[in-house]
């Protein structure tokens, strides 16, 4: 298996985990929170795309997905391709209004078949560049990849986790 693969593998467990912490639910039911100020499932899957969606843009020097066809009018937002959910307050939390769980398996789709592409045409030479200078050490492609992963497993995870959390209410 070459890196390329070793990625797209990990990247391709995430659409299906997607699709089980929202298939079925009703708008009202992704965004349902467990206590206030928690975060809902739709808020969670948004937030896992809009991160995945920001970085492989930005790792690929194109617009983000976000910011093409009418993805934020079906979460209830404006296509501010900086708003990511990073720092989110309560109420911008509840401000990610899905109107149903198709608009975030669709957009969820989008970005994941640009994220799939890209990976295709890594070489395991391409891991080692650096892409962000901010950190000390310098973050390096690689590492970046691994990053936005393991961040949507998490966030995937938290969702299925609230999922079942209204499953039993």
């Amino acid at each position: 298996m070459n890196v390329s693969e070793l990625l797209i593998e990990a990247y391709d467990r995430l659409p299906d985990l997607v699709r089980s912490a929202v298939d079925g639910l009703t708008a009202e039911q992704l965004r349902w929170a467990p206590a206030p100020g928690a975060n809902p499932i739709g808020w969670l899957v948004w937030h896992l795309t809009r991160v995945q969606d920001h970085h492989i843009a930005e790792l690929l020097g194109r617009d983000q997905v976000w910011v093409s066809g009418d993805w934020a009018g079906h979460l209830g937002l404006d296509p501010d391709p900086n708003n990511t959910g990073y720092g989110h307050s309560p109420a911008q939390i509840a401000s990610v209004r899905p109107d149903g769980p198709q608009a975030l398996i669709g957009y969820y789709d989008a970005v994941a078949a640009r994220t799939r592409d890209f990976l295709r045409s890594l070489k395991p030479e391409d891991l080692d560049r650096i892409v962000d200078e901010r950190w000390d050490p310098p973050v390096t492609l690689g590492v970046r990849l691994v990053s936005i992963v393991n961040d949507d497993d998490q966030h995937v995870g938290q969702a299925a986790y609230v999922r079942g959390l209204l499953e039993k209410r």
